[in-house]
Formats: structure tokens, sequence, C-alpha cells
């Protein structure tokens, strides 16, 4: 894309503006006055190629995103922001996943994610009951069975779900709709059962087709009616109605009941009180008794309990990852671009080896 630099300027201070710096921070970490940075901005100066990649370290961007529009989900929700307002850590990852994801899509085949289905959003409980039911049909999960391995299941419908620490003040997790599948990021900060929680809902927001969301505390309960539906959606992915009917009081205590259940379908005690207090299958005082209960090390030996690393951050799909690997053994991409595709969670030395090309292969890149 061929820009001049009024328009480059004005990029580079849009870009400042939502990573939440002013002109002295930004100048600062690019090594340059803050007078430059403003000119440049204003496009009253020229900005050099060195400048530009100091700049692109300073907002942890690539130099390309300066001369390339973001897809068009992420540009409809900057501009539905509010000015000044700093993007959100999840929010920018969210962005550079879609960014790579369109990209990476474009140069390799084995990346060819379905679309959304566009399912209609549910309207009242029962209807999220039944989507819920049909979606875990579509990522293959058979009658009462657990939902276990989310992140592979997911990228089946076209979602790929990165697990990423975002800190402990940022939202529980993000998501965005692209022309051809989607990308979700789960605050990998939280807690197995919370990280699960939230990619079962990033699923929800995908399959009803919303272009971009960003959810904070799935637990707190004061959501939207249609954000409290897809919460609904969600337990009901992970703790199917069946399921909890059959299992809900087949121990000798609401206590083990609590701890077996939650261990086999691997979600938090919250969701779990949650979940058997919508399915009238448990009292008050027996839902309170589960949000308050704390799986201990005794319960692990004694019930011989598994522990899951699923949603470990950094966690990133295999597709993806494979794709990644895919472009680089064809030399598509670098060895840095490929590291930057895997969002430095792989060394050099973790890549594979390339093949030795022919003698005759100079003349592909000269000719």
């Amino acid at each position: 894309m061929s820009i001049g630099f009024d328009e480059l300027g004005l990029r580079i201070g849009q870009a400042r503006r939502d990573a939440g710096m002013t002109q002295q921070e930004c100048a600062s970490r690019a090594e340059m006055g803050r007078t430059v940075l403003a000119k440049i901005e204003t496009g009253a100066r020229r900005v050099g190629a060195v400048e530009l990649a100091r700049l692109a370290n300073a907002l942890d961007m690539r130099i390309e995103w300066f001369f390339e529009d973001a897809p068009p989900t992420v540009v409809s929700r900057r501009g539905s922001a509010e000015p000044g307002v700093p993007i959100q850590r999840i929010d920018r990852y969210v962005e550079r996943l879609a960014r790579e994801l369109t990209f990476l899509g474009s140069i390799v085949d084995s990346l060819d994610l379905p679309a959304s289905p566009g399912l209609p959003a549910p309207t009242d409980t029962p209807d999220a009951e039944r989507v819920a039911s049909d979606v875990r049909d579509r990522l293959g999960y058979k009658g009462r069975q657990p939902a276990l391995e989310l992140v592979e299941r997911a990228a089946r419908i076209g979602l790929l779900v990165f697990s990423l620490d975002c800190g402990p003040g940022a939202a529980d997790g993000a998501s965005v709709l692209l022309d051809r599948g989607g990308v979700a990021v789960v605050n990998g900060n939280r807690h197995l059962g919370r990280r699960r929680l939230t990619a079962a809902h990033e699923i929800g927001h995908y399959v009803f087709g919303d272009e971009y969301s960003t959810d904070w505390n799935l637990l707190d309960g004061s959501a939207s009616r249609t954000e409290s539906l897809i919460d609904r959606f969600a337990r009901a992915l992970l703790l199917p109605a069946g399921a909890m009917r059959n299992l809900w009081r087949a121990g000798e205590d609401t206590r083990t009941d609590a701890v077996l259940i939650a261990a086999r379908f691997r979600v938090d005690m919250a969701t779990l009180a949650t979940r058997l207090s919508e399915l009238d299958l448990a009292s008050p005082d027996e839902t309170a008794e589960v949000r308050s209960t704390v799986t201990r090390k005794a319960d692990i030996v004694e019930h011989d309990l598994f522990v899951p690393r699923e949603l470990d951050p950094p966690d990133l799909p295999r597709v993806y990852v494979k794709s990644v690997l895919d472009a680089y053994q064809r030399r598509e991409i670098s060895a840095a671009r490929a590291l930057s595709f895997l969002l430095e969670t792989w060394d050099e030395d973790d890549l594979p080896e390339l093949a030795m090309l022919p003698a005759d292969a100079i003349w592909s890149f000269v000719s």
C-alpha cells in the first residue's frame, strides 16, 4: 500500500495513542527528541527508515503495519472506541494475531479456515441450551462427554484460540471475526477453570458471528442480557445438562460430588455452582457449599485426579504453529519472521532445519 508522509505521520500518532503513550514516552523509547516525533506525526518532517524501525519497536508493532490496513473488524472496533482511550493489552494481542493470521493465510494453503457458521444468537435460556448442544456436536463432543481439548476442537470450526498472559488487570478474553475464521485470546493469567469458561464464551461469540468482543470478568454476574445468554451457552457447552443430572448426588456428599465433577469437566467451582442452580439440581445451601469448595492435594491423591495444563500460557493452536513452520520450511518467511509469528515463544534453535537448495535454485531468486 502506498501512502504519503502526511498519512504515515497520522498513523504513527494513532498507534502511539492506541498504546497509551505520550509523545515524550514514545520519543524516549525510540531514541529521538519529542519535537522530532511531533513534526513526524503532523507530516512537517519526513521519517527515516531507521527512525521508523525504532518507532515500530517502541510501539511493539511491525513496520509494515504502518502501511497496511488492519482487518476491517479491527478498524471498525477502533472507530467505535472513545477517542484517546488506550487499546487494552489483550486487544493489542487480538489485533496482532488477526494481522498475522490474515497474512499467513495468504501464503500457505494449510491455514484454510472455515467461516463462522453465523448461528442466530440465543434469545432465551432454552435457546442457549439448544445452541450449546448443536455446537457441541459441531466440535465433535458426543452426548455427556466432557468438552476437553477446546483449543484444537475450536480450530475445527475456524476459531483459533490463543492463551496468553495479559496480566491480572486485563479482560478475561477477546475475539475478532475474520473473513474466514476468527481469533480469540484467553487471558492466561486466570486459573484453568476460568480460562476454559472464557474459551467457551469466545466460541459463543464466534459461532454467533459477533465481529469483535472484549469480555471482562465473566464471573461477576453483571453482564447484559445477550452476554448473560452467551454465559449460559458457555456453561452448557462445558457442563451438558444430561451429564449434570446423571452425576450430581451420585456420591456420598456434596463436597465430594463437586470435587469429582469439577475435575472431570475441568471447570471452576463458581461455574459448577451456577450450573447446578440454573438446572435446579441443587439447593441454595448446596450451591453455596460448592462455590466455597477448594480442591485439596489430598483430594487429588485420594480420587486419583488428573491435573491438566490445558490453555496453560503461552498456548498457541497446533494448526497455527504448523502453518508457520510450513511457511518457514518453504522459505516463504525468514527465521526472525517465524519467531514473530510464534509470538517469541520459540527460539531459533527450536525451528526445523531447512533442506539444502539445489545448485540452480539461485536463478529462482534473481531471474
